[in-house]
This record gives structure tokens, sequence and C-alpha cells, in this order.
């Protein structure tokens, strides 16, 4: 109980509106469209708490991150999204792992349940540009390999997934802006995956929540750089 009540104080109350806003939207968009799919409950379940773990710069956010790979992978298989399951399982998850170690390596004046915020050198932004454009390529002609459904649309989903994890690796705020752009983009794909099957609307809902996590991700990040900065 006192673990629970330790857990709730470690949010403020702007982070458990937007948590609880979060979970129940989901919880609810699942029973009024889908109460089928189990998976993708949990799935999205573990992906808002991931999220507000990760808006406090909390490591056990990257931890949920690739729990949540692996079933959105398998979701997005299901439904023929290979681009989606390809990004998550052989990105992603990855991505959060090698993230997951440099959050570790770099907690905040020793604290391991904060990260500590770097700042992109120009340097650092041209090799996340030209990794970009080397992972969208290959992964285009993979997708359309795989006869993938939406194309085009899945292969923008690669690329901004490829920018969210790189800044998350790099420990930049603006991890969260390629994350929301990210989200806009899985929210059309699912939207065109819903117009064939009603119960994918559960996902559209769940990727909208995930952008309202996403967008205060940001604004928390920035404030705790500035908090940061002063406090060196």
């Amino acid at each position: 109980m006192n673990k629970i009540k330790k857990l709730l104080n470690y949010f403020s109350r702007t982070e458990k509106i937007v948590l609880f806003s979060s979970l129940t939207l989901i919880i609810v968009s699942f029973l009024l469209f889908d109460r089928e799919n189990y998976l993708t409950l949990i799935a999205s379940l573990l992906g808002a708490v991931s999220l507000i773990f990760n808006a406090k710069g909390n490591p056990f956010g990257q931890v949920l991150i690739i729990i949540f790979a692996f079933i959105y992978g398998y979701i997005s298989y299901g439904f023929g999204y290979y681009g989606e399951m390809l990004t998550y399982l052989g990105m992603s998850a990855p991505m959060a792992t090698f993230s997951l170690i440099a959050w570790l390596r770099n907690p905040y004046k020793g604290k391991r349940s904060e990260v500590t915020i770097a700042t992109l050198k120009a340097i650092d932004v041209i090799i996340g540009i030209i990794f970009a454009i080397a992972v969208t390529i290959i992964f285009y002609f993979i997708l359309a390999y795989f006869n993938t459904a939406n194309l085009i649309v899945s292969t923008l989903s690669v690329t901004t997934s490829f920018f969210a994890a790189y800044f998350l690796f790099r420990r930049s705020p603006y991890f969260a802006l390629a994350y929301a752009v990210n989200d806009i983009v899985l929210i059309i794909l699912w939207v065109l995956a819903s117009i064939e099957d009603m119960s994918y609307i559960s996902v559209v809902i769940c990727f909208a929540s995930f952008l309202l996590n996403d967008m205060y991700s940001f604004i928390n990040w920035i404030r705790m750089r500035k908090r940061q900065n002063e406090g060196l």
C-alpha cells in the first residue's frame, strides 16, 4: 500500500491527469469498439504507462517500451502491417534497449530515476538524418517485397520511428516531437485499417492518447533541461 502511495506521489497532478485520462480513454474505446483483442488493450495500456515514465526521464519507461514493441509487432503482423512489425521488432525494441543502457549510464546527479538531458550537436543531427535516409530506403524495398498494406504511410512510420528512437538514445527532448509526428502517422495508418475492421478504432484512439502524452513529454523535458542546467 505504501509503495502504491509512493508511486502516485511520484507523479505531478498534471501527469496523473494525463495518465489516467489516457488509460480511461483506451479502456472505454476498447469496450466500445473491440471487446475481443485483449492483447491490443494490454499493449495500449503498457504504451501509455511507458510514456508517462519517459516524460519524467525515468529509464523504467524504456523497459516498458521494449515489452510494448514485441506485443505491438505481433498485432501489426496480424493485420499485414509488416512495416510496423519490422520497425518495432527490428528497430524500436533494440533502440529502446540501447537507450535504456545510455539512460542508466547517465543519471542526473546519481539519481537513477532521472536521466541527464543532453544537448544535440549539429553533427548529431546530421548523423541522424543520414541514417534516417538509409533506413527509409532499405525499409521501403523490404516492405514492398512483403506487399505491406498502405506502403507509403508504413514507410513514413519507419522514418518517424527512427528519428524518435535516435533522439531518445541521444537523450534529447526532441524524441517526444518525433514520436508525436509518428503518432499522427500511425493514427492515419490505423484509420485506414479501421475502414476494413471497426475493432481497430481502439488502436486509433490509443495513438491519439499517445499523442497527448508525447506533447506533454516534450514540454516537461524542456522544463527538466532548464532545471538541470540551473542546478549545475
